[in-house]
């Protein structure tokens, strides 16, 4: 796919939680030809706000910690038009299932449309669209993705620590979208996350054309402002995502 406008929306940009803040990490790419939605947090609500659901619809799953699939007990109220396509690494198939279904929310089988799951593992992939997918470092199997999409290049990658892997995603990319649940000087390698000094490193080391930090830890980052001092800290190398911000590429 070539040419045309694309926009990605920030539906919502928390990590772990939804707060005054913002809602759990959701991010709405919208191409000429389909919706392509990166993780299903409590910000996928606003799906249907941003969206024009008579196109068709790609979900893509980092993982499966709950900040990032809690979106789809929303699913019921959506009245897709084309076909919905959730992508995802292995057993998410067995996942979904396990999460849409009674007693916890309404079964897939249930919905008022099908849904395709597609089970990817490391490697270069043609449908629904061409993309490439790589484990990442985190405290479960994790996977980002590099999307080519109307001749842009976007990586998103969440939830990690440092890996070589984001810098091969995020190679001369337009767009990498990555995370900063630490604050500067965290580390921690039972739980690895990235810092905004380390999101930096991988921009530079990838030669990434624009940097965004999302999937800011709830309670690391209890209000906006301590976002927004990272921004001011480094400005113009990085932008500060905040639900609802739109994009355009």
């Amino acid at each position: 796919m070539n040419g045309g406008r694309l926009d990605v929306v920030f539906m919502g940009t928390n990590g772990w939680y939804d707060t005054e803040t913002g809602n759990t990490l959701s991010i709405l790419v919208r191409s000429k030809e389909m919706n392509v939605v990166l993780d299903a947090g409590g910000g996928l609500h606003k799906l249907d706000r941003y969206a024009d659901l008579s196109k068709p619809t790609v979900i893509m799953l980092s993982h499966h910690h709950l900040d990032h699939l809690i979106g789809f007990h929303q699913l019921v109220r959506f009245r897709f038009q084309d076909r919905v396509t959730v992508v995802g690494i292995m057993g998410t198939h067995n996942i979904l299932h396990e999460l849409l279904r009674d007693p916890f929310s309404v079964p897939m089988g249930l919905l008022p449309y099908n849904i395709e799951v597609l089970e990817v593992k490391e490697g270069v992939h043609e449908r629904p669209f061409r993309f490439h997918s790589r484990l990442l470092f985190h405290s479960s199997p994790c996977l980002g993705y590099r999307l080519e999409l109307d001749g842009k290049v976007i990586a998103f990658c969440t939830d990690t620590g440092p890996c070589k892997n984001t810098v091969e995603l995020a190679r001369n990319a337009d767009l990498l979208i990555t995370e900063s649940s630490f604050r500067s000087g965290e580390s921690s390698d039972l739980w690895p996350h990235l810092t905004p000094e380390d999101a930096l490193e991988i921009k530079r080391a990838a030669g990434a054309k624009r940097l965004v930090l999302t999937h800011f830890d709830a309670y690391k980052y209890p209000k906006i402002e301590d976002r927004e001092e990272v921004g001011e800290r480094y400005p113009g190398q990085l932008t500060i995502s905040k639900d609802d911000m739109v994009l355009e590429l």
